[in-house]
């Protein structure tokens, strides 16, 4: 199943997020304690999930194709900012509740 976050405030950017990308971003824990104690999503947490995924990729699975997917298609997605990270969270926590009541 394929899901669209908005990426940008008016809404005419949208990032295609896919159950896959879902189920790599729960694999390596990539969202859980990514933002701060302040709840606050901007650039910086943006660039800390950058730097986190980059640096899984230069070590031991720099070989996963669901991971460089995820990258390609969503966390290097050149219009994904603070508010489509946003979403992106949003989508991850609703999707992890459909799962867990299944």
């Amino acid at each position: 199943m394929t899901h669209k976050i908005q990426a940008n405030a008016s809404g005419t950017r949208n990032i295609e997020v896919s159950d896959q990308h879902l189920q790599t971003l729960r694999r390596y824990q990539l969202l859980d304690n990514l933002v701060g104690s302040d709840g606050i999503i901007d650039e910086t947490v943006v660039d800390k999930l950058k730097f986190t995924v980059r640096s899984l990729l230069s070590g031991a699975f720099g070989n996963d194709k669901d991971l460089l997917d995820l990258c390609l298609d969503v966390i290097y997605n050149k219009h994904m900012k603070a508010i489509g990270l946003t979403h992106l969270l949003e989508l991850y926590k609703e999707w992890r509740s459909e799962e867990v009541e299944e």
